[in-house]
């Protein structure tokens, strides 16, 4: 099996790749010079790009510019220097990558620079529709900001419907047993899986 292989990006023709990939993924373009100014890694495959995800490590976060002002005025989170907080953006993995050991492989790998920025709080967005992304925020321990649908100036186009939460760096490394324990358990749906499409494919041939 060819390695999976991670690389900061910083050519502007593999950034625009990048984003092209994660609006074609998520159906949300994300600004161009909000990228730049982002930590780019993508994940590679010989040469093909697999998946890739964004650090956004000072202000502005744009997770935060879609909170309506009157949670920023009475959600006591936003007392917090923005300073110690980073962003966690554009997170997308191509369907390419069925191995549930390559998938673990990649989220260890954010969780680890995430954890290398030193950053105090780590903000999370994702689409309510989008439930594996669900499920991976929910092995961090979040805390909810706010849930609904996002405040938008003209023209801005994004999630109909949001989760804005934070976690963080510890909470992230502290919760590595639970990442393995859904790591085991998707192998293990895998495994089955491919069982059952062999079995299906036996009968089918068995047939006369």
């Amino acid at each position: 099996m060819e390695a999976i292989k991670f690389r900061t990006l910083t050519a502007e023709s593999e950034i625009e790749t990048y984003l092209k990939k994660f609006e074609n993924f998520v159906g949300v373009k994300l600004p161009y010079d909000y990228s730049m100014r982002s930590t780019i890694v993508g994940v590679f495959k010989k040469d093909e790009m697999i998946g890739g995800y964004m650090l956004v490590t000072k202000p502005q976060f744009r997770s935060l510019m879609f909170v309506p002002d009157a949670v920023k005025e009475s959600n006591k989170f936003f007392k917090n220097d923005q300073y110690e907080m980073m962003e966690v953006n554009g997170v997308w993995i191509s369907a390419a990558v069925k191995s549930a050991s390559e998938q673990l492989k990649i989220w260890s790998h954010l969780i680890w620079d995430i954890f290398l920025a030193r950053k105090k709080y780590v903000l999370l967005m994702a689409d309510l529709r989008n439930s594996n992304i669900r499920n991976i925020h929910s092995l961090t321990n979040p805390e909810l900001i706010y849930e609904g649908e996002p405040m938008l100036m003209a023209g801005a186009k994004s999630h109909s419907t949001i989760r804005v939460s934070f976690t963080t760096r510890w909470q992230m490394l502290v919760n590595i047993p639970k990442y393995y324990l859904a790591y085991r358990d998707r192998a293990k749906r895998s495994t089955e899986r491919a069982k059952g499409r062999a079995f299906n494919r036996t009968m089918r041939e068995a047939k006369p």
